[in-house]
């Protein structure tokens, strides 16, 4: 099959559509009606001679087909990105999609170098659009090696080949129980990891066995592998476990958490950004590193303490 404008425009709609889960989610965002959706689906599908997915009272649902020619769509996509991009550097020109992915509940970080970044990125190239995916740190680590995002923004514990890290910021991370637990009582004081090792944890997904080492658990009672779903099992009062101070803060003030014992049971997150090794970047997306780097630096100048950092 030769690729087309056409084929492109009709794999930019099917991604956007198993983006939003379904033909009704993609209506605004495509800002075309569901008629129209259909036909361009079936265009797709003719063209392709597949059935990409099912759709009907039972809602929407990729075939085994459809979900491997969406892995390879986003694929093309992002390579089709990149060259625009580079294109447009030739004409000494900032444009084109840059990808790049990211964790949830880091906007309410103070230290967070993102918002300054995209803000001075945006009046520095203002013919870029940012298309930003909201990822955990291994589907991130994943896409960025096959091309699907261009660069990615995240807490990665484990190094694995074909990434590049650069060294971004820290966050701290806080021991946490809520106030209708067991240890709320004396979490302010002295708590002894004996007692601690006895309570049900709600670790994150891949941080689990560093949790469980630090507090000296044969298991976690529960996985999350986001921090909105772990705040949540904290709150009902069942578990303990870490959350950024910043985020937990609103819960804190209301009395509803209590951090257990931050002498001791202080760590941090090291987040970074990482690229596909070997691959040369785009000026696109060498800015935008230049500009995650430069908005870290600037608020590290800020801290007390050095808890945060660049290296």
């Amino acid at each position: 099959m030769q690729v087309q404008d056409t084929d492109l425009k009709l794999l930019r709609i099917f991604e956007t559509i198993v983006r939003c889960g379904g033909f009704a989610a993609a209506q605004p965002i495509l800002n075309i009606g569901a008629s129209s959706i259909s036909e361009y689906m079936s265009q797709l599908e003719t063209r392709l001679g597949l059935r990409l997915c099912e759709r009907g009272r039972a809602g929407f649902r990729l075939t085994e087909e459809g979900a491997n020619l969406h892995a390879a769509a986003q694929r093309l996509l992002g390579a089709v990105d990149s060259f625009h991009m580079e294109a447009g550097a030739l004409r000494n020109q900032l444009s084109g999609v840059l990808r790049f992915g990211m964790i949830e509940a880091t906007l309410t970080d103070q230290y967070s170098p993102l918002p300054i970044a995209i803000r001075e990125f945006g009046q520095m190239a203002p013919e870029v659009r940012l298309h930003v995916q909201i990822e955990t740190p291994g589907s991130m680590e994943q896409h960025v090696l096959d091309g699907r995002l261009h660069l990615a923004v995240g807490p990665f514990p484990v190094r694995i080949p074909g990434l590049d890290y650069l060294p971004l910021y820290r966050e701290e991370q806080g021991l946490y129980c809520a106030s209708t637990h067991p240890l709320h009582e004396r979490a302010k004081g002295r708590v002894p990891v004996s007692l601690l090792s006895k309570q049900r944890l709600a670790a994150r997904a891949y941080l689990g066995s560093q949790e469980l080492k630090l507090l000296r658990m044969p298991e976690a009672a529960a996985s999350v592998d986001n921090v909105e779903g772990r705040a949540m099992l904290i709150l009902s009062g069942n578990y303990i476990g870490f959350l950024p101070p910043h985020y937990a803060r609103p819960w804190v003030d209301s009395g509803l958490l209590t951090r257990i014992d931050p002498e001791h049971y202080a760590t941090h997150l090291d987040f970074q950004i990482i690229t596909r090794k070997g691959a040369e970047s785009a000026r696109v997306v060498q800015a935008f590193c230049n500009q995650l780097r430069t908005a870290a630096r600037q608020l590290n100048h800020t801290t007390r303490g050095g808890k945060k950092h660049v290296d």
